[in-house]
């Protein structure tokens, strides 16, 4: 989710979604059945104002652009791309005819103006404002046509241009959804699931899937089971779990790529963590390609910075050794003066090199990592101390405790870094927790963010991914492949490169063009 929160975990009894599938079994659900989607945390909100899926593929609502499998954006209600103005402040776009709401009324540049505006507005206390600061206003001129005045050049407008549109003066609650995306909400549990119907007037055309249930489990060993009960007709799993699905002539294994990481934060305020030197060794100590092929069963890559190497972003200079070197490690300590105690545990001026790692109790992979880290970490003498934890128990321990964390977007560097490495932001929530603070990091991130020049921006970025990478502010440990399952065959399945927030968007961003295979 946006803001990392999950759910207090579900209790869940088998035969909960027995009347959603109708007929469980190997092949693709037939015209009128529920297809079941198991996803392991429940949405904050329904409001794209308030946070929902921002980046496209909700399925209730249209944004004035989408992604295609290669990432490139595509009209959705615009009818073209946008029009830019010589000086980069003003980009202005043309909407589609014809395109209705779910209550029928027709999508105009006023219900464009009102979505910005509302997320824009300070006392809606929107958790996602911050990326849409370089709005100064949205104009609506007439009924077509919507403008964008920006206070600065922003090359990613564009790909924020993906927000859902909302009815001018809908409710920011989100109870009772209402957009023009391709199926239409019926109703919501909370703690269960969400029941979509297909959109019989959608303006891409109707979905074959006509019905869709988007069920919440919390522990992954949980989904596994229900998706092997027949209880869900796809779901998301770690690599491991899904093991038990590969040559299964019922469903399918997706492995997709993914900019999407894990990795450990560090209170920088702190006198271990807050030590570049421990971190350096820490990091240089870790077994990353090991962590891939067993924890990950080969779906990933070792991680070494926040930007994938699968994207055109990425600093080839941020690399490292992929199978660790624990004797450079041990000689870095030792010439900063930590020394061996009587327990093996390096010490310094009377501290113990240890600290607290926790990470999500319900996130099987991340406390398999968190496992292997400490392991790793004590071969060195660092005593890495585990805690696994629900997120309201991990939140107000951030400034003092290392948290195994997930991130990662492939659509412009200025998401999340941003907010993960400007000062401005340090110690808001799950937004730079470790409190990082460097002039020349927030120089490069606003440049980065401001100029409307593509040479300008890359090499804003890959200076930013050195200094952070030189500063070890985090220790990334490995970018995932995002491993689906999905029961029985259908045409039209189109993989791309997934981001950290996958439950909306992912592989089923485009579900309303699936088909059962002949």
């Amino acid at each position: 989710m946006r803001l990392a929160r999950r759910l207090a975990a579900l209790s869940v009894t088998f035969g909960l979604l027995a009347a959603a599938c109708a007929n469980p079994g190997s092949g693709p659900a037939a015209p009128g059945d529920a297809f079941v989607i198991g996803l392991g945390s429940e949405f904050d909100s329904l409001s794209p104002v308030m946070g929902y899926a921002p980046d496209g593929g909700s399925l209730m609502y249209e944004g004035l652009m989408s992604r295609g499998p290669d990432l490139s954006m595509r009209p959705a209600l615009a009818s073209a791309a946008p029009v830019t103005s010589a000086d980069g402040r003003t980009v202005t776009f043309a909407l589609r005819d014809g395109v209705r709401f779910h209550d029928g009324r027709p999508v105009t540049a006023a219900d464009v103006e009102y979505t910005y505006e509302a997320l824009l507005e300070e006392a809606n206390n929107s958790p996602i404002r911050g990326d849409y600061a370089a709005i100064k206003e949205v104009a609506a001129p007439d009924a077509r046509t919507v403008v964008f005045t920006l206070h600065h050049p922003y090359a990613p407008l564009v790909q924020r241009a993906t927000l859902g549109i909302v009815p001018k003066d809908a409710p920011l609650t989100g109870d009772r959804p209402i957009g023009a995306g391709p199926y239409r909400f019926v109703s919501r549990t909370p703690g269960d699931k969400i029941v979509l119907e297909g959109n019989r007037d959608y303006w891409g055309g109707a979905p074959a899937i006509t019905r869709l249930v988007l069920a919440f489990a919390e522990d992954d060993n949980v989904r596994a089971t229900r998706m092997s009960a027949g209880e869900f007709d796809a779901t998301i799993l770690p690599p491991k779990a899904a093991a038990q699905f590969g040559g299964r002539q019922d469903v399918t294994v997706h492995q997709v790529p993914s900019a999407d990481y894990r990795g450990i934060m560090f209170p920088l305020d702190q006198p271990v963590t807050g030590d570049r030197t421990v971190r350096k060794a820490f990091s240089l100590a870790i077994d990353r390609k090991a962590m891939v092929d067993t924890i990950l069963a080969g779906a990933g890559i070792p991680a070494f910075g926040p930007v994938s190497p699968d994207t055109a972003w990425h600093a080839p200079e941020v690399t490292g050794a992929a199978s660790g070197d624990p004797e450079a490690a041990g000689r870095l300590l030792e010439e900063a003066g930590w020394k061996p105690g009587e327990d093996g545990v390096r010490v310094k001026d009377g501290r113990r090199a240890a600290f607290s790692l926790m990470y999500p109790a319900g996130d099987s992979l991340r406390k398999d990592l968190a496992l292997t880290v400490a392991s790793d970490a004590r071969k060195i003498g660092v005593d890495v101390q585990l805690a696994g934890l629900d997120w309201d128990a991990i939140e107000p321990r951030m400034a003092k405790d290392a948290l195994i964390m997930g991130w990662g977007s492939p659509y412009d560097p200025d998401y999340v870094n941003y907010e993960l490495f400007h000062s401005a932001y340090a110690g808001k929530g799950f937004f730079n927790p470790g409190r990082y603070r460097d002039p020349e990091v927030d120089r490069l991130l606003r440049t980065g963010r401001e100029s409307g020049d593509d040479a300008t921006r890359k090499r804003a970025y890959r200076d930013f991914q050195k200094i952070v990478h030189d500063d070890e502010v985090w220790t990334y440990l490995v970018f995932l492949k995002h491993v689906y399952v999905v029961r029985g065959r259908y045409q039209g399945i189109q993989p791309s490169v997934d981001a950290h927030e996958h439950a909306v968007g992912g592989l089923f961003r485009d579900i309303h063009t699936w088909r059962p295979a002949a």
